[in-house]
């Protein structure tokens, strides 16, 4: 019995030492995330690339990397996004130029198991989850205060839009218009929306046509990070800088220069550093399968506490600068 004993022992090793080792822990999973900009090269999308980059050194599973077209064009964009899903990403986190124009790629990608995030685009279908720094109509409200005090609630004033099929530029202002024939009825918006395409000549180059045009003008409200600079560098140039209000979404590292000469009176953003995190943080939660709820922290200045509408959060991070805090933002 011993000797059967001892010989079941030595098989028993034997097998051992013949059979593989078993399989380690199941690494965590690495992820490919993409960001993909309404275009490349503007301080606005560089600023966001820093916060996308934060992201990617945040998890040593992860790759995350920001990509665009190098003008703002919904094919180019388009065409941008159709490569990335050919080198197989596992999500895309989306600023679309035109929301309507990406629907077919973004349904695609969904249909091919990737995760789609939004942001600036609450009107979005094929995506799983839309970001928002805040309530469209609320901050548009927000901006037209601002410009009606500096106007003192009377006189003439146009808007700019970067697209008119930019959903939240058009939310912004189409809020901010309603807002002024409600509470503010001596003033008087001028011409219809002006597009700048989010490039800062063309915005220029309309704010000159729109000061002849239009002498008696005294404000304007800008959607487009670019949209204040070109028109503030048009005020400056006609030597208005006292005569017309201008405020709009923008940074200061942008327009800061004319902040300071007062061609430009207020500027709001929400940091787009933040942003980039944010699209990419709650790409990821659903990658690992879990369900981002009403509520959800991402422990992100201004995404503390987001609200949940259907599929689009909204947190609470616009920011106003003026000459008095102009360098505390200076990024």
């Amino acid at each position: 019995m011993k000797r059967i004993l001892v010989a079941v022992l030595l098989l028993g090793l034997l097998l051992s030492a013949c059979s593989p080792a078993a399989p380690a822990e199941k690494p965590v999973e690495e992820y490919v995330m993409a960001t993909v900009v309404k275009l490349t090269g503007v301080g606005w999308f560089d600023r966001m690339e820093e916060g996308v980059a934060d992201f990617d050194a945040a998890y040593d599973y992860v790759e995350a990397f920001q990509q665009g077209p190098s003008q703002a064009d919904a094919a180019l964009q388009v065409q941008v996004l159709e490569d990335l899903l050919a080198q197989g990403v596992d999500s895309l986190c989306v600023i679309p130029f035109q929301p309507e124009a990406v629907e077919p790629v973004l349904q695609r990608a969904r249909e091919e198991g990737v995760v789609v995030i939004s942001h600036e685009a609450s009107n979005q279908q094929n995506i799983d989850f839309d970001i928002e720094a805040f309530d469209n109509a609320a901050y548009g409200r927000h901006l037209m205060d601002h410009l009606a005090e500096m106007m003192g609630e009377e006189g003439e004033y146009v808007v700019f839009v970067g697209s008119l099929t930019s959903t939240t530029h058009n939310e912004w202002i189409d809020a901010a218009i309603a807002h002024q024939l409600e509470n503010y009825p001596n003033m008087m918006m001028v011409g219809d929306k002006n597009e700048s395409y989010d490039d800062a000549q063309t915005a220029y180059e309309r704010g000159r046509e729109l000061l002849v045009a239009f002498p008696d003008l005294k404000g304007m409200q800008g959607s487009s990070a670019n949209d204040v600079v070109g028109f503030g560098q048009a005020v400056e140039e006609a030597g208005l800088q006292d005569e017309i209000a201008v405020v709009g979404t923008s940074l200061a590292s942008m327009s800061g220069a004319l902040v300071e000469t007062g061609a430009v009176d207020l500027i709001s953003f929400w940091d787009p550093a933040m942003a980039g995190y944010a699209c990419n943080e709650i790409a990821l939660l659903v990658l690992q399968g879990e369900t981002p709820a009403d509520g959800l922290s991402l422990d992100l200045p201004g995404y503390e506490s987001l609200t949940l509408i259907g599929k689009v959060f909204y947190g609470q991070a616009w920011v106003d600068v003026t000459l008095d805090n102009l360098a505390d933002w200076d990024f």
